[in-house]
């Protein structure tokens, strides 16, 4: 599910757009758990975006120790995860160095915001 798909689709029942802002593995830990159990509660009826920025960027580290388990959302077209540029430039990050098949935004804090006006829930994944 590329990201231009996701923002036209109007299939779902519920959408949600996720922010995840800190490097914290106990907080991707219960992002990881709440999109398991939306998926196994909701089934396709639910669309889900993670956008990615700030020390959040280290979700999606090709080092992170929840990498399987995201390629696999992202596989089973599940979940789509963008990262943010802005914060790949502040912070020097090389896209090389981040996990495969992942969507890129040029503002993440916008792409949240453009969502919720397309009427997605927001939901801030940290604790």
């Amino acid at each position: 599910m590329a990201l231009a798909a996701i923002s036209n689709a109007q299939d779902a029942d519920h959408k949600i757009v996720f922010q995840m802002t800190t490097d914290n593995p106990k907080e991707h830990k219960a992002l990881m758990n709440n999109l398991r159990n939306l998926r196994e509660g909701w089934g396709d009826t639910v669309q889900m975006l993670v956008v990615v920025h700030s020390p959040g960027v280290a979700l999606v580290d090709a080092k992170n120790p929840f990498a399987e388990e995201i390629q696999q959302f992202i596989k089973e077209k599940e979940v789509v995860f963008a990262v943010c540029e802005n914060t790949l430039k502040q912070k020097n990050i090389d896209k090389a160095s981040l996990m495969p098949n992942l969507e890129f935004v040029p503002m993440g804090v916008a792409e949240i915001v453009t969502k919720q006006e397309q009427g997605w829930s927001y939901i801030k994944a940290n604790f």
